[in-house]
Parts: C-alpha cells; sequence; structure tokens
C-alpha cells in the first residue's frame, strides 16, 4: 500500500511543487490549504506522514502540531520560512523535524523517506491495547468505540466519546475549554465555551462520576479538565 501524507500549506506554489513532487515519488497526498482544514482531515483519516507549514490561516501550525500529537505519535515535519535557532527550536516542540524555506526538493524528499522508516519500524513494534479498564467499573473499548461502567454500555454520544478518548488518551494533562473546544468542535475561535460545560456535565454523570471526589474527570479550577482515572 502507498503511504499517505497529509500536506497543510496554503502557499499555492509550494503546495503544488510539494504535492507533485512526492506523488511522483509514489505517496498518496492528501493537501490542506488552513490549519483547521488540514486538522479535520487528519481526525477522518488516517496519516504515515504529515508536512505542516507554521504560519497558516485559521488555526497555526504549531497548535495543529499540538491537537494532532494528543492523538497520535504520527511523524510531523514542519515547514517555515523562520530560520532562527529559537525559532526551530520552538517548532520542535511539537514536531519530529523542521525544514527551513526555501528547501531542496531532495532534501524533502530524504527527510519524509527517512521518517517514513523509523514510523514503519514503530509501528511494526508497539503493541496498542483495544481495551483500556480503570477502576471503579469503567471500560473503554478504543476500536469499538464502546464505554462499559459495571459490565453495562454506556449510550454516549459521538462529542462525548470524543471528550473522553482526548481526555483519558492524555491523563493528568489538562485541558482548557477552549482546547477542547477547538479540538473536538473543530472550531477556529471560541465564543461561547458553554457548549463543552454541557458536554462534559452530561459525561460525568453517565459515568456516576462525582464532581466533588472525581473517579476520572478532574476540574482544575481556573484552567480546564483532566483525566485521573487509574488504570488496572
Amino acid at each position: 500500500m502507498r503511504e499517505k501524507l497529509l500536506l497543510i500549506e496554503d502557499d499555492t506554489a509550494i503546495g503544488r511543487i510539494v504535492k507533485d513532487t512526492l506523488e511522483q515519488e509514489g505517496y498518496q497526498i492528501t493537501w490542506a490549504t488552513t490549519g483547521l482544514e488540514g486538522l479535520t482531515d487528519f481526525q477522518a483519516d488516517s496519516f504515515d506522514l504529515v508536512l505542516v507549514d507554521w504560519m497558516l490561516p485559521e488555526m497555526d501550525g504549531l497548535t495543529v502540531c499540538q491537537n494532532i500529537r494528543w492523538e497520535s505519535d504520527v511523524p510531523i515535519l514542519m515547514m517555515s520560512a523562520r530560520k532562527e535557532e529559537a525559532d526551530k527550536v520552538e517548532g520542535l516542540q511539537g514536531a519530529d523535524d523542521y525544514i527551513a524555506k526555501p528547501f531542496s526538493l531532495e532534501e524533502l524528499k530524504a527527510r519524509v523517506a527517512s521518517h517514513l522508516r523509523r514510523w514503519k519500524r514503530y509501528n511494526k513494534n508497539e503493541i496498542t491495547e483495544d481495551i483500556s479498564s480503570f477502576t471503579h467499573g469503567l471500560e473503554i473499548d478504543w476500536q469499538k468505540e464502546t464505554v462499559r461502567l459495571d459490565d453495562k454500555k454506556l449510550a454516549l454520544t459521538q462529542k462525548e466519546f470524543a471528550l473522553l478518548k482526548l481526555l483519558a488518551k492524555n491523563p493528568s494533562q489538562t485541558f482548557s475549554k477552549e482546547e477542547l473546544y477547538q479540538h473536538i468542535w473543530q472550531q477556529a475561535s471560541v465564543d461561547d465555551t458553554h457548549t463543552v460545560t454541557v458536554h462534559i456535565k452530561a459525561l460525568r454523570e453517565k459515568l456516576k462520576d462525582p464532581v466533588k471526589t472525581p473517579y476520572y474527570i478532574q476540574t482544575v479550577w481556573g484552567k480546564g479538565y483532566r483525566f485521573i482515572g487509574e488504570p488496572i
């Protein structure tokens, strides 16, 4: 099977030549022209590598990397015209590699091939669990996207499961309401975070999770929410 690459680049000229070059190498390319479009594409499909520009409309490249990292270890190659060492260091906080514009297409091809080789070895060696179990009777089946509490299946909505998945896959990390809304609802800006509050409340009720002494979702006052479930 051909490796699937996600290219997020708003410059039409650069995007076209990168897409054409990598397709000539045999890769299957999905091209997005805004950060939000790229994140939406990533969440809708599976990819072997992501190439992302730093300066993008709707959502910048660093924020795209952050959102991708919350749910995947897929290799990310940051492309940017910013060449200062401090910029490269910042870019590598979320990406695996950094290539400054203008770059050689031969160098780009070599870096892509190198990351894909490592990604294949990583996937071959990694053992993933389809089901995660936690104290107080919670069980999450990641493949089937089902949740059981005390062996009873819970009727979670798509958004409720997405919230639980994001929190549980990143235990102890505090997510602001803005970050949750941006990631789950795929909106570039947040004017009202009440939607997140309502869904978290509904999720807690279904999980029978007390607000004051939670088993799973803890409110970090003034900051957001984090998952504190103890795995078994």
